[in-house]
């Protein structure tokens, strides 16, 4: 018996050396997991004690943080620093007034366009106070598309920078038929139909004069808007549990209460609103924000405000790379990037020449709480798909057909789940607690994210459009964004709305717009297969115009290509696949090409040796 102790005693060692070795070689990145794992765990007990103690909402984080860090800066703006309990008074200005003076009730949705500025939230957090549901207009679009926005949220208000009033006035005479109310943020307006709004909070008490609204955490906080097939932003419903799992995201990546957050992307974005300022609420944490991004005063801005953690998007990592070398950007105390759609260059890049950074590359949606992220140091994944992983984010990958941009099924009618380091179509399953509320007022643009009967009669799925691939270590590669849609300097472009801007010109009879790439740039370019009228020719000066009145400059086709006729499927759908295959490349291509000369103003024949311009990068887009 004694004997037979010694032995164990001697063997214990290294048999746990042995069953470490297994671990290393064959699961390498468990601890990772594990780790990742518990703390995810660990976040999800937090908030449900907050929400035992009445934290529940977006907002409840907020002015929980505000009682807790009153005089804790949190955003600086410029040469502003605004404490928490600043923007909780300036809150409740703009919420009061909303009340009082502009007549805003519980319930209402108001549409909110306004550049990046501190105001913006102080209304956004004035309007959750009176229990109105937001919708967050982009900057950039143009009348038609403003039109339809406002339409399609069902707002009758819209509260609007006095910056932006311009656009306002184009369409006002569309908007009276509607009997939509517009405050310009500013003291006075050249238009006497639109009221004012910083007059009125200018007098207004800073004091809570009204009760909180009682909020159902599983109904409906902003509507956000995505490109998609129909041709023009589709209105997402971000419900209350969404934003709240948003506000985990810095946490997740390694950020702490004590971080100074640079935020450069627009707040009509989640990334911005949700995932990042929410996050900063979240930790208690302090955010600069810029008003827009600026590769020249990046790292001057790092070293000014102290920043520690920075939000990103793939094009903002390149043109930092782009840049000239200047002292600041080893001077900086930035120590972890956040984000998405980083290329695996760019990302070796900046650390070998920004300092010792860590990079946390994510993915995410608008629309469903469906999302992942690498918190491991490998380059190049958008996240994992472990074991641990899947309990908590469930998703599968399916086979899909190329032609027809959707899932196979088999003779039974039942999806078909890829093989590893196969690409397919992420999915994931609609539950309680992945909700997909779909699209304000777009049943149809609803039905098509859905996926029924997938594996099971009953089963309900939320099909992402995008292509994933999973290979054999479980990492998780974001391949392609499939069907009507591409993306292109951060935002998504639809090719039917492109299209239709396009058969607006009295010389084009058809267009089929699509993406591709081009070395060196992130996401994909927009070109345009056209088909001329009889009798007509290309007007590259007037199409420049046209564009320029029409389309937001992300959404300009760069290249064009002049065919005799666009290829149709036999249900009549534009073939866009070899179009795509082909490129922008005269060396494959007989049709006449022309690119986007912007200097010029106009599109120019593009010949091989400019096309071996863009593919060099000596010719940037």
């Amino acid at each position: 018996e004694t004997y037979w102790c010694a032995v164990l005693i001697f063997l214990e060692p290294s048999g746990l050396l042995a069953l470490l070795l297994y671990q290393r070689m064959a699961y390498p990145f468990f601890w990772d997991d594990l780790m990742y794992y518990l703390k995810l765990q660990g976040y999800k007990k937090k908030a449900a004690a907050r929400m035992k103690q009445g934290i529940i909402t977006y907002l409840d984080c907020f002015l929980y943080q505000a009682r807790r860090n009153p005089h804790k800066p949190f955003i600086i703006f410029e040469d502003q620093t605004l404490t928490y309990q600043d923007v909780d008074k300036r809150s409740n200005k703009f919420s009061n007034a909303f009340r009082t003076e502009c007549s805003l009730n519980q319930g209402d949705i108001v549409a909110l366009m306004m550049c990046n500025d501190p105001d913006f939230i102080c209304v956004w957090l004035g309007l959750c106070k009176v229990g109105c549901e937001v919708a967050f207009l982009n900057v950039n679009i143009k009348a038609k598309s403003f039109l339809q926005c406002l339409q399609s949220c069902g707002s009758k208000a819209i509260i609007v920078g006095a910056d932006l009033v311009s656009l306002v006035e184009e369409v006002w005479s569309d908007l009276k038929k509607d009997t939509m109310r517009v405050w310009v943020m500013d003291y006075s307006t050249p238009c006497q139909q639109f009221g004012t709004l910083l007059d009125k909070v200018q007098h207004i008490s800073a004091e809570k004069t009204h009760k909180l609204p009682t909020v159902d955490i599983m109904s409906n906080f902003l509507y956000i808007f995505t490109s998609g097939t129909t041709g023009l932003p589709k209105a997402a419903r971000v419900g209350h549990l969404k934003a709240v799992m948003s506000m985990a995201f810095l946490e997740m990546c390694g950020a702490a209460p004590n971080d100074i957050i640079y935020i450069t992307l627009p707040l009509y974005h989640m990334s911005a609103s949700l995932l990042a300022v929410g996050g900063c609420i979240s930790l208690g944490a302090t955010c600069v924000l810029k008003k827009k991004f600026s590769a020249s005063q990046f790292w001057t801005d790092c070293t000014k405000y102290n920043v520690t953690v920075v939000q990103y998007i793939g094009e903002l990592c390149r043109y930092l790379m782009n840049q000239p070398v200047v002292r600041e950007e080893r001077a900086h105390r930035v120590r972890l990037f956040a984000g998405s759609g980083l290329r695996s260059d760019v990302w070796k890049g900046l650390s070998q020449r920004f300092g010792k950074l860590k990079i946390r590359e994510g993915y995410g949606l608008t629309e469903a709480n469906i999302g992942f992220l690498n918190y491991t140091n490998e380059v190049g994944p958008i996240g994992r798909a472990s074991y641990f992983n899947k309990l908590s984010m469930p998703f599968e990958l399916l086979r899909y057909d190329p032609q027809q941009y959707e899932p196979v099924r088999t003779h039974t009618g039942r999806c078909i789940r890829v093989n590893t380091g196969e690409a397919g179509i992420l999915v994931a399953p609609v539950t309680v607690m992945n909700q997909f509320l779909g699209y304000a007022d777009n049943k149809v643009q609803t039905e098509k994210k859905i996926l029924r009967d997938v594996f099971k009669p009953g089963d309900v799925y939320f099909n992402t459009g995008d292509l994933m691939l999973q290979d054999h270590r479980g990492f998780l590669y974001f391949r392609d964004r499939i069907g009507d849609t591409f993306r292109w300097k951060g935002e998504n472009v639809s090719t039917t709305e492109v299209s239709e801007v396009l058969a607006g010109l009295e010389f084009i009879q058809e267009a089929n717009v699509y993406g591709v790439t081009v070395p060196g740039n992130e996401g994909r370019a927009g070109m345009a297969a056209v088909v001329l009228k009889p009798e007509h020719q290309l007007d590259g000066p007037k199409l420049f115009s046209h564009l320029v009145d029409t389309l937001p400059a992300y959404a300009w086709p760069r290249f064009l290509r002049v065919r005799i006729s666009l290829d149709v499927t036999e249900t009549f759908k534009q073939q866009k696949l070899k179009l795509v295959q082909e490129g922008f490349n005269p060396n494959i291509i007989s049709d006449p090409l022309f690119f986007l000369d912007s200097s010029l103003k106009s599109y120019v024949v593009l010949t091989p040796v400019i096309f071996n311009d863009f593919v060099s990068g000596k010719h940037c887009l």
